[in-house]
């Protein structure tokens, strides 16, 4: 494997023109808010500056060695499961095997980086799995053991085994088309980014019928509809330069990246509601914590991922 990642110029122009968007819709909030300041330009603004943020982080990711960037994301991975761990109770007895949870993330993102995929496929979701059960049931204190093994099982999937995906896509090499897996990984994470700001804006200016009111109360059918056509149709114009998908394969692309986008945002809507918070942390100040800001990722990027290697990794489209 190279030690630096090549700097193909679909990626280079297609990081420029995500700063460009970035900066004119900066200056388009910040001329709407001077305008006519409300709660509905203040939350555009919080979700355009945490674009801002992701695709910074992520870019960050994209341009330096494959090492940097998969302990780069394994990091960001663990602020994530963190922060979820500090939402739910836990006891006393089971400190150890959290320290545990912790020492898996290295070896899941490992996995990923060695394009182990296998391993990467079965260790959280079958050892891991198994060995949580194991070690709090020879812990020997079974009041609260169903609840304990089950926050803590899911909590390793939806953060951990779910982003560990961003770094085996990354690691896919020429298999994910002319711009690599990092051409890939920008795809995925500008097209989620961008689903979340177009969702938001389609509701805003159209919604009137809510698609889960307890759960979300933002959340139109019109937004998301609104949201899956724009996010489509980028991704089918974006399709050809950064993956080896053709614009019809891109556009579908698009649609199950919406798509999973948006459950994953209600997923992770559900688990705080549940909890009674608003934020998963306040990591950063007036936007939440890393959780909130990956929040769709958790499910774009294992899906995106699998159906790229069904369709394409394993060559069953040419």
């Amino acid at each position: 494997m190279a030690d630096l990642i090549d700097f193909s110029s679909p990626v280079i122009k297609a990081i420029g023109v995500i700063y460009a968007l970035l900066i004119a819709a900066s200056l388009i909030v910040a001329i709407m808010k001077r305008m006519s300041p409300g709660e509905g330009t203040t939350e555009l603004s919080r979700r355009v500056t945490s674009w801002w943020f992701m695709i910074t982080m992520f870019t960050i990711a994209i341009v330096t060695s494959p090492v940097v960037s998969t302990v780069f994301l394994a990091f960001m991975t663990f602020l994530a499961f963190k922060e979820y761990l500090s939402l739910i109770p836990t006891r006393r007895v089971d400190r150890l095997i959290l320290l545990f949870a912790y020492l898996a993330i290295p070896v899941q993102f490992y996995f990923a980086h060695e394009n182990r995929y296998g391993l990467f496929l079965t260790f959280i979701p079958v050892w891991m799995f198994l060995f949580f059960p194991m070690a709090m049931t020879l812990a020997g204190k079974t009041e609260g053991f169903l609840r304990a093994v089950g926050t803590l099982s899911w909590g390793m999937m939806i953060t951990v085994f779910a982003l560990s995906h961003t770094a085996i896509l990354l690691a896919a090499g020429d298999e994910a088309g002319v711009a690599g897996g990092a051409g890939a990984l920008l795809y995925l994470v500008a097209l989620t980014q961008f689903n979340d700001v177009a969702q938001f804006t389609w509701g805003k200016l159209f919604g009137r019928h809510k698609i889960t009111p307890k759960v979300s109360p933002q959340k139109t059918w019109e937004g998301f509809l609104g949201g899956l056509v724009t996010t489509s149709a980028a991704a089918a114009f974006a399709a050809p330069y950064l993956t080896p998908l053709d614009n019809v394969m891109g556009a579908a692309a698009g649609a199950i990246i919406a798509i999973a986008g948006f459950l994953g945002d209600i997923t992770i809507s559900a688990f705080k509601r549940d909890l009674g918070v608003k934020d998963s942390g306040g990591l950063i100040p007036g936007h939440g914590g890393i959780l909130d800001r990956v929040d769709s990722l958790t499910y774009a990027a294992p899906v995106f991922y699998h159906a790229l290697h069904f369709f394409i990794f394993s060559g069953r489209i040419t």
